[in-house]
């Protein structure tokens, strides 16, 4: 078929394995997509070629693991279909199904849910909610008041998902992840099993059941083959990052593998800790053998010799798809190893290159500090507030998880599900003179229809409560009633009215989150309705009131620090990688086995990764031992594992303190001295 001038220009901007990867026909493709190669991009015009080809919009599924990064490709592909528009006629992208997984699943289990019985106002828990609804059923059951101690709510919550996304039964799990749980097998099942009864009972869903009830839907014989029916295409992004509930979705969409694009990268797969596992993209042409596997290498990100530093790093891997990241920029140093005495020397000189960077037009925005985790940067931090330098850090609290927020959306859940044991829980006991107990009693009093609430007017509130009660009950009674028609925005505000006293008296530092409800009101306006505001925040929670800004002012210049695994995604012009020793990368706690060891090399290679110009990968050699006993002040580290002798020959090794690095000559590295190797032997053997 003959190009046509509009989708000859579609594809002029493309290189040679993207433009095969764009064209491919509808045979399963899995596209290798090296960081920095353009992997966006290439899906982008993927879709944009599909639909371009004749493929109707609404029956293309594009599944990514951010709602932000599937609108941000969904807006692109517009931009490129415009062009293509004025010959073929075809309409823009929007009508295309793009989402998360687990906003995916909402949609359909919205449509589709009736048909295995799912209520259709059910609402959706996040983490923080699913676990308080464990710990509501762990107390019912008695299990926080045993002679031993049970797992807190947390870990329970944790062992559930593992096993759910996994795929995995309850033994195999606690033996390879939580060993120190094995003990209570029996109790954690009975415990589960009440959960998921208790979940049903009040018409909620967690994470994990969106995708429980989305494979269970897909398996349906009758509901099955009709949402299979609805998509031509499924184009799947990160695939590394799936876990295996997720791939066995992906399988049950496109049994034969018709229509499937699959674009990842087994180099990037880092997220085991939350059940996703390198083995979906590797053994991709296992399970679809007439599979077409494309690489992408042309990196448009970093300069050659952090490639060629890269590229070796990961080339000690034992499995992986072969691939070698190249770049057209040349020139410039190559990446330094900086051997650091201590922590202290590693701060310096990391402040030190931030501030010289910044003099030569670097701004603070476009250089960042990574580490393995968080507790790494504090040092960093202290000097950084010290010398007055902004910054910002990620891999912390999410400002949707923030004890105020969670509260605020508490009122709001409560008047969609009124049967919402834990966002009741979270509300009642806000009230002065009501407590847990009173609260579980007043959420039993709850009905399940007409006016649910109505039983409250009715109740004798304590002496302490009876100032707040009755604007409460009245505020509940109009939300959930006539006052739900109203703009989201003016809900929000009737909640912070009746709620911002009450946080005066609850919590430490009431302004700054009094400004934080004020942003949330301001953004409100942005969505269709409560439902929707609440499962989009819940599904795709913001990390920070950054997220519902703005861009940046020209002014509003910082740092960045960042854990590895929260800068995956990410570029800097300049990034410097601290406590690149054995036992911080690869972490201690992550060398148990091959797998975990092979993550941790993983790890280190996308944080090299993320610099476009200039890297420093720091290696502080002693630690001072804070709670050290009766044993020496210090610790001694070596340099990571991973940082072997070939791969050290692609970078420049550095001493903090000397402009000269390594390779220069000993003699002008080192005044002379009267001390000699010989000495210090003859003193050696003097101490026996």
């Amino acid at each position: 078929m003959a190009e046509t001038p509009s989708v000859e220009q579609l594809l002029s901007g493309l290189n040679p394995q993207q433009r095969a990867a764009v064209t491919h026909g509808r045979g399963p493709l899995l596209i290798v997509a090296g960081a920095g190669t353009g992997k966006t991009a290439t899906l982008v015009h993927r879709v944009a070629w599909l639909i371009a080809q004749g493929t109707e919009p609404g029956r293309i599924l594009l599944l990514t693991f951010t709602r932000r990064a599937a609108a941000e490709m969904l807006r692109r592909a517009d931009g490129v279909l415009r062009e293509v528009a004025k010959t073929t006629g075809r309409g823009p992208s929007s009508r295309v199904w793009g989402g998360t997984f687990h906003a995916i699943a909402t949609r359909l289990l919205r449509r589709h849910g009736r048909a295995i019985g799912l209520a259709e106002g059910f609402s959706v828990h996040d983490r923080g909610d699913s676990e308080d609804l464990m710990n509501v059923v762990r107390t019912g059951l008695g299990l926080a008041k045993t002679d031993r101690r049970f797992p807190k709510k947390g870990t329970c919550m944790a062992i559930y998902s593992r096993c759910v996304n996994s795929r995995s039964k309850l033994e195999p799990v606690l033996e390879k992840a939580f060993p120190w749980c094995r003990g209570w097998e029996d109790e954690l099942k009975r415990l589960f099993d009440a959960y998921v009864d208790r979940k049903e009972s009040l018409g909620v869903l967690d994470y994990d059941d969106l995708l429980l009830y989305w494979h269970a839907l897909l398996g349906d014989e009758t509901v099955g083959p009709r949402i299979r029916e609805q998509f031509d295409c499924v184009l799947v992004d990160e695939y590394q990052d799936t876990n295996t509930l997720q791939a066995e979705i992906i399988h049950r969409l496109r049994p034969d593998g018709q229509g499937l694009t699959v674009v990842g990268d087994d180099a990037q797969s880092i997220y085991s800790f939350r059940a996703a596992t390198v083995r979906n993209i590797l053994d991709l042409p296992k399970r679809y053998p007439d599979t077409t596997l494309l690489t992408l290498e042309q990196n448009y990100r970093s300069r050659e010799p952090i490639l060629e530093a890269a590229n070796h790093v990961i080339g000690q891997a034992k499995e992986r798809f072969t691939k070698n990241l190249w770049s057209d920029r040349q020139g410039g140093g190559r990446p330094r190893l900086v051997a650091c005495e201590d922590e202290d020397d590693q701060t310096a000189y990391v402040v030190r290159r931030i501030l010289e960077h910044r003099e030569e037009g670097i701004d603070l925005r476009r250089q960042a500090v990574l580490f393995r985790a968080s507790h790494h940067s504090i040092l960093l931090e202290a000097e950084l507030t010290r010398r007055e330098i902004p910054f910002h850090k990620y891999g912390g609290l999410k400002f949707i998880e923030t004890a105020h927020i969670k509260d605020l959306l508490a009122f709001l859940r409560l008047a969609e599900n009124p049967r919402d044991v834990v966002a009741g829980l979270r509300v009642l006991p806000l009230v002065p003179g009501i407590g847990p107990a009173k609260a579980h009693a007043l959420m039993d009093m709850v009905g399940g229809s007409g006016e649910p609430f109505a039983a409250w007017k009715t109740w004798r509130p304590p002496e302490a409560a009876r100032a707040a009660w009755p604007a409460l009950v009245e505020l509940m009674t109009s939300l959930a009633g006539p006052g739900k028609n109203a703009g989201l925005p003016e809900q929000v505000h009737r909640v912070r009215a009746f709620y911002s006293p009450l946080l005066e008296q609850v919590y430490d530092n009431p302004v700054p989150r009094s400004r934080d409800l004020e942003q949330l009101e301001q953004i409100a306006s942005r969505y269709r309705g409560r439902r929707t505001m609440l499962t989009e925040l819940t599904l795709d929670p913001p990390s920070s009131t950054q997220d519902l800004a703005g861009p940046p002012l020209l002014d509003d210049d910082y740092l960045i620090l960042s854990t590895i695994h929260s800068a995956k995604g990410l570029e800097w012009d300049c990034v410097y990688v601290i406590h690149a020793v054995d036992g911080n990368i690869p972490s201690d706690m992550a060398t148990g086995s091959p797998e975990e060891i092979e993550e941790e090399l993983r790890l280190f290679y996308v944080a090299l990764t993320r610099a476009k110009n200039w890297l420093d990968v720091c290696c502080p050699l002693r630690y001072y031992n804070y709670q050290r006993g009766t044993s020496d002040a210090h610790g001694y580290a070596l340099p990571s594992r991973f940082i072997s002798d070939n791969v050290a020959k692609f970078f420049d090794r550095v001493t903090p303190g000397s402009s000269l690095t390594e390779d220069d000559e000993p003699e002008k590295r080192q005044p002379p001295t009267g001390l000699t190797s010989e000495t210090i032997r003859r003193r050696t053997k003097g101490l026996w």
